[in-house]
């Protein structure tokens, strides 16, 4: 298996040499106190089975098709590390009114947008996270309705409650709502990580771009195996974590 970035394929000669030349992508380093955000890793855009992605999208707009899975591989394993290690795991999901009012600029750029929100061959609600992620007690599920986990949520105080310095991000879609939160992330001044196995995106080309355009300025992409041999190093109780119930997912519509 090759060392090469997935992004260089993508990349001409003369942005190879841009990269190398500018001094972007220095490592940045894992911070001390980190989170595991995993972001919007639910129904509409994993689908409720791995199926090729335009097979999926016909019943789930938003999905990211078959490619979704092995990230929630990735995914569960980051988790149950994280569990075992007692480190916050924080999920975003998205939740909207039965009559999709507050879809509001969503509506815009989608032609699809107005769909009923619940897929009816399955009868699984969209924003549902996906069972074999499904959050435990300690856990903490945020909703949200733009794009990036911080916007108009609760994301940034959680974070303060914690002592959190730092994130680990995980979810999709990488060129979105992945890229939105990192930026926040970034400009808040938390060190970011992102696992490179457990993000994904429906196109292959933004997917590996994107990657690339955070590695250079606002995150370190690196490999699940190096998150989870890091969580390793972490000392046992840094976190006061939640005690209650697992929390109930909202019923809300995939968007």
């Amino acid at each position: 298996m090759s060392d090469e970035p997935i992004w260089n394929q993508f990349l001409t000669e003369r942005d190879k040499a841009v990269f190398a030349a500018s001094g972007y992508g220095a490592r940045g380093g894992f911070g001390k106190r980190p989170a595991l955000l995993v972001i919007d890793v639910n129904y509409a855009f994993c689908g409720d089975k791995p199926e090729p992605i335009l097979e999926s999208i016909k019943r789930w707009r938003n999905s990211c098709g078959e490619e979704s899975w092995p990230a929630v591989a990735a995914i569960k394993s980051l988790c149950d590390k994280a569990h075992e290690k007692g480190v916050p795991v924080i999920y975003t999901t998205g939740i909207r009114r039965a009559d999709n009012w507050d879809s509001g600029s969503w509506s815009w750029k989608n032609s699809r947008g107005g769909e009923h929100p619940v897929v009816p061959v399955s009868n699984i609600d969209g924003n549902e996270i996906v069972e074999e992620i499904a959050p435990a007690s300690q856990d903490i599920v945020i909703y949200k309705q733009k794009p990036s986990g911080f916007f108009g949520t609760n994301m940034a105080s959680y974070l303060t409650l914690l002592g959190c310095d730092s994130v680990i991000v995980t979810g999709t879609t990488t060129s979105g709502c992945v890229r939105a939160t990192v930026l926040d992330a970034f400009s808040l001044n938390y060190r970011v990580a992102l696992a490179e196995e457990g993000c994904f995106d429906r196109s292959q080309a933004s997917h590996a771009i994107n990657l690339c355009d955070m590695n250079a300025k606002y995150a370190d992409v690196v490999k699940t195996a190096e998150v989870l041999s890091f969580f390793d190093t972490l000392p046992a109780g840094l976190f006061d974590l939640p005690k209650g119930e697992a929390p109930k997912m909202a019923k809300a519509a995939n968007f």
